[in-house]
């Protein structure tokens, strides 16, 4: 309950600040959250005079994207860059966890991370280059900290990398330490920098509730280390430290722990995991925070920085979280944005309604300057616009759009107007497969009304969105002028609108069967599969399918690419389950957990009373329980949209309980099954009937769906 408060305050906050935005722009002021996008876990480091930060790619199969550093000159104007790391164990790196990076004394640049593929290790590459191309320290993938080290059971996770004034270099690791004798410390060889040595724990009472996250740094002659408590999946995550004379302790929890958390009206929430900027005397913290209206999970995550005062050398004061930030202390040499505070416009924007959230991504966010903000259009169908009136006709040479993903390439055009009639094209990027952060399309036109339509993304179900779109009257360089790789990859597919799996019970003669007709768009045939067969229910004469350790498969036809990544659906269906208990009971499935074991990979419908629910995404933080399960040895019409945002759970015709939800949803290789999931976990009753849907069903058509039943 006090967690869902925090979340409502929030949303009205939000809601109601933007309605009062100032007219100026932020150019005084390095505003959170700095990076337009999801990303986590920030290690910020300046190398020359450009600064970095190299982050966890979130808000994706459980933060598991690609491995992308930030770069930028003022603080204020950032850019990203996609590194070249190559694969680990012969398959594609796909978790780049909590990076650091180091350079040592021969020049180069040092980088590890975290990775879970074939144990919950740290491993190092080296280049001449802060962003790459990387190469391994190993070339056998042996990692520079293994898992069960220094102790059996420890994953070694969340490494950063302290030099001390002597020249030697400490790491300090560890995750989900409450329960794994505290964090780890060991000693790095400054030479090869890449083997460990000197490691053991720190015992778990020199450190106050720990979980994650670990960071050393210096002041004066203390060794502060501070680090990340509670659960990172929601509101109470929180940084504290303790202090010490020697790097390896012994410490002493801070006087005022903790120093950064949940902020009273919810706008910065779940902070933590976090590294420090230091510049002369000032220091400043840079953490990352959930999003507001907050995802399931709490793996939303975006980057913030703000002021980290000590007292003296042992003590920090209280960080105070904000939404102005710091004060900026490098001069900016980017141009004014010509549409800050344009009047704006869109073919839609996506409202958010949910128990939790009465949300509207507007597109006025679009021109904000605002990377708290975003303009979502209604829905994931393409075509959709976004338009900006400047008010009168002005030149202007340059137009940089953040797209809400930047891993992920979008297809777009630019179209530009003087009297909003007649259009012509500023920049036709229709045909794009490169993706980046921000897209820079540079033409000298006299323009006063701009149009972006977006086209399509890489991503099946991504939507259109964008975080800021920005005009300048004069192009200017940008840092190091990297450009990503194009990708390989076909724009994502689009839904069919229809019903691509059906049957009614009631519809069939047979009294045996092996194989039942899809009536769906998708045809073809159910299969049996085990104990499947057709009876009629005793109490009420309903002809039904029962289900006991057996399935219905779709025969010879592959998962449809609109149901992949964050592509919608529905499944309806009309249940009767005579005994609800904490067996995992799946009604239905079409992932595969085999390549892709990641929470969010996986999606699949159950009606028990586990971890799972209703919906099953691998994890109990993300997994969608029933608010109120439905009665047992009743029937039960069980439905559940997601349209890209928001998963719902109706049980007969009623709204049961929803989530924020971003799903990567694994179909290849998968099957569509009802009555089981890729591993069994079979549901024991009978179905009546049932329905999937590449598309999310409106609450209407389902309440009608339910009042027009014969067995409501």
């Amino acid at each position: 309950m006090t967690r869902l408060i925090i979340w409502m305050i929030a949303g009205v906050f939000i809601l109601s600040s933007c309605g009062n935005k100032t007219t100026e722009q932020k150019s005084t002021h390095i505003s959170n959250p700095v990076l337009p996008g999801w990303f986590a876990d920030p290690t910020i480091k300046k190398f020359g005079d450009i600064y970095y930060i190299y982050a966890t790619t979130d808000n994706e199969m459980l933060a598991s994207g690609a491995p992308t550093v930030w770069y930028s000159r003022d603080l204020q104007n950032w850019y990203n860059y996609i590194m070249e790391v190559p694969t680990l164990n012969s398959v594609t790196l796909r978790n780049f966890w909590a990076p650091d990076i180091m350079q040592g004394e021969d020049g180069r640049y040092y980088l590890y991370f975290g990775n879970c593929q074939a144990g919950c290790n740290i491993y190092g590459y080296v280049s001449d280059t802060p962003v790459g191309p990387w190469k391994k320290l190993h070339d056998d993938d042996t990692p520079v900290i293994a898992q069960n080290y220094p102790i059996d059971g420890f994953p070694s996770l969340d490494a950063q990398f302290f030099k001390d004034d002597d020249g030697r270099i400490y790491g300090y690791w560890g995750t989900w330490v409450h329960y794994n004798s505290g964090y780890a410390v060991g000693e790095l060889n400054a030479e090869t920098m890449d083997v460990m040595s000197n490691s053991t724990n720190i015992p778990l009472e020199q450190t106050t509730n720990p979980f994650e996250a670990p960071y050393m740094m210096k002041k004066g002659d203390k060794y502060i280390l501070m680090y990340s408590a509670e659960s990172c999946h929601n509101e109470t995550y929180k940084v504290l430290y303790a202090y010490a004379d020697n790097p390896y302790g012994p410490f002493t929890p801070g006087e005022n722990n903790p120093i950064l958390q949940t902020s009273e009206d919810g706008t910065t929430h779940g902070p933590g995991h976090h590294s420090v900027l230091e510049n002369g005397e000032d220091y400043y913290i840079v953490y990352h925070k959930h999003d507001v209206p907050f995802t399931a999970g709490g793996m939303a995550r975006q980057v913030c920085i703000d002021s980290m005062i000590f007292e003296n050398d042992s003590t920090i004061k209280a960080v105070v979280p904000s939404q102005k930030g710091i004060k900026a202390f490098i001069p900016s040499e980017v141009p004014e944005d010509m549409a800050f505070k344009a009047t704006a416009s869109a073919s839609s924007f996506y409202h958010l309604q949910s128990p939790d959230y009465d949300y509207k991504y507007l597109p006025d966010f679009a021109f904000d300057n605002d990377n708290a903000t975003l303009w979502k259009a209604a829905d994931n169908t393409f075509p959709q616009s976004l338009s900006l009136d400047l008010g009168d006709e002005k030149v202007i040479k340059r137009v940089a759009t953040q797209f809400e993903f930047s891993p992920y390439y979008y297809q777009y055009k630019i179209e530009y107007s003087t009297d909003s009639t007649n259009w012509e094209v500023y920049a036709d990027r229709s045909e794009n497969r490169t993706p980046g952060s921000p897209m820079i399309d540079d033409n000298d036109v006299n323009v006063r009304y701009l149009k972006l339509t977006i086209l399509a993304t890489e991503k099946t179900g991504t939507f259109a969105a964008v975080w800021n779109m920005k005009v300048y009257g004069e192009t200017f360089d940008t840092p190091l002028n990297l450009v990503n790789k194009s990708s390989g990859n076909e724009p994502g597919a689009a839904s069919s609108q229809s019903m691509i799996i059906g049957f009614n019970a009631n519809d069939l003669a047979v009294k045996s069967f092996d194989k039942l007709a899809n009536t769906g768009t998708l045809g073809g045939d159910l299969v049996r599969k085990g104990n499947v067969k057709l009876v009629n229910d005793k109490e009420t004469g309903t002809k039904a399918i029962e289900f006991s350790k057996g399935a219905l498969e779709l025969d010879g036809i592959a998962v449809p690419r609109s149901l992949e990544w964050n592509g919608a659906f529905t499944i309806s269906t009309w249940v009767k389950n005579p005994e609800v208990s904490d067996r995992d009971e799946c009604l239905a499935s079409w992932c595969d957990r085999s390549e892709h074991y990641l929470a969010n990979s996986y999606n699949a419908i159950h009606y028990n009373k586990s971890n799972y629910g209703a919906v099953a995404h691998l994890d109990g933080h993300f997994d969608l329980p029933y608010n109120n399960i439905p009665e047992a040895n009743k029937w039960h019409h069980i439905v559940v949209t997601f349209d890209g945002v928001v998963e719902k759970v109706y049980v007969d015709g009623e709204l049961d309980t929803a989530q924020n939800m971003l799903l990567s949803s694994a179909v290849e290789n998968a099957k569509i099954r009802i009555g089981a999931s890729d591993t069994g976990e079979y549901y024991t009753g009978l179905m009546a009937s049932f329905q999937m849907y590449d598309y999310a069903l409106s609450q209407s058509a389902i309440e009608k769906a339910f009042q027009e039943s014969t067995l409501k």
